[in-house]
């Protein structure tokens, strides 16, 4: 399942059925589990571990030493779950020992060609990051959010699960989850609403949506003061584990989030 051109370190640990395309390079610390496939081309480096069912497109790049000009080549890691589809050109690197010291991406995610995940950065599952969308360093982002081509997104920001981002969007500042963001004007990532149809495909019900759409309501068009806002969502809503969700994004945000 290795091509003969391939070069793969002795002491790299692949499981029995991986498949290793011409030319690709494995390196010595990395761990690649059953029924992941690896490009021609790829280059696997670093202290990386690599779940099932991965599929890795030709010219990708993952582990390599992160783009931090404090890094001194201490053992920091990237750790990849299962199903992902990384395809050609993206770049994947690991974390820093100032930082969380891992760089994570879960399970079920498609980075489309020439998309980049920098040091630290953890995302979740199910995400999608379409054609050369750009992760600063310490970027979250949690499970089931669309992020368009071309996008970039600031250091230490945190994008909600559901979320949909427009392409071509600059963003600076948290995205609370299942709205959508773009930009507006050339500036900094607006909200423009929930995200709606990305919520009736994820099978969230009508009377979910609703109260979500309530929620939306206030903090984008109460007037309300952050605090006051959030106290009215908690007073006078229904609550449930995905309105909890969406308070305590708000509540425990660094950066501050986007607005209306």
């Amino acid at each position: 399942m290795i091509h003969p051109t391939a070069i793969v370190h002795p002491g790299a640990e692949l499981a029995a059925d991986v498949e290793v395309g011409p030319y690709a390079v494995i390196g010595e610390h990395v761990k690649i589990g059953r029924g992941t496939r690896i490009g021609a081309h790829a280059v696997i480096d670093g202290w990386t571990t690599i779940g099932e069912e991965n599929q890795i497109f030709q010219m990708a790049a993952v582990g390599a030493a992160p783009q931090d000009l404090k890094y001194k080549g201490e053992e920091t890691l990237v750790i990849i779950g299962d199903r992902n589809v990384i395809r050609e050109f993206a770049t994947i690197h690991r974390g820093t020992m100032s930082g969380r010291r891992q760089t994570v991406v879960g399970s079920g995610n498609m980075l489309m060609a020439y998309s980049h995940v920098a040091h630290d950065c953890i995302l979740g599952d199910g995400i999608v990051m379409a054609n050369a969308t750009a992760l600063a360093g310490h970027v979250t982002v949690d499970n089931f959010a669309i992020l368009g081509g071309l996008v970039a997104i600031h250091q230490f920001v945190r994008i909600g699960g559901y979320v949909m981002i427009g392409g071509g969007t600059m963003v600076g500042h948290d995205i609370p989850p299942f709205t959508i963001a773009a930009t507006c004007d050339k500036r900094d990532a607006s909200l423009r609403g929930l995200n709606l149809i990305g919520l009736k495909r994820r099978g969230f019900s009508p009377e979910l949506i609703t109260d979500l759409k309530r929620a939306y309501r206030i903090l984008a068009f109460s007037k309300l003061k952050l605090p006051e806002a959030l106290a009215k969502m908690k007073s006078d809503l229904r609550q449930s584990p995905e309105l909890s969700y969406f308070i305590e994004f708000i509540e425990k945000s660094e950066r501050g989030i986007c607005r209306p």
